[in-house]
């Protein structure tokens, strides 16, 4: 009996903004800037490229290129791009016990 696979997409199970907002805090607090790019590509995927695009005012082939392996979106794009997801970004302090 042959066994079939498939990759994991984990872009399939982001089907609310509570999935979405739960990826995206996992990769923040990982720490890896390339893992957060990563996260919102798979997102934006999720959601729809174009659409993304749309609502950003961002050019489709320039969300590709920055939310590739190896992009880095400009603070600017990253805030649009959270904003249309319907995602805030929150800052807060680093116990200083956990900091050192």
């Amino acid at each position: 009996m042959t066994i079939v696979t498939k990759p994991f997409d984990t872009a399939e199970y982001l089907r609310n903004e509570e999935d979405i907002a739960a990826y995206l805090e996992a990769a923040f607090e990982d720490g890896d800037p390339a893992l957060v790019t990563h996260a919102l590509g798979v997102i934006a995927r999720a959601q729809g490229m174009s659409k993304l695009a749309r609502d950003t005012g961002l050019g489709r082939q320039n969300l590709y290129v920055a939310l590739s392996e190896g992009g880095n979106p400009t603070l600017a794009n990253f805030m649009a791009i959270t904003k249309a997801l319907g995602l805030a970004v929150r800052v807060e302090p680093i116990p200083r016990d956990a900091a050192e």
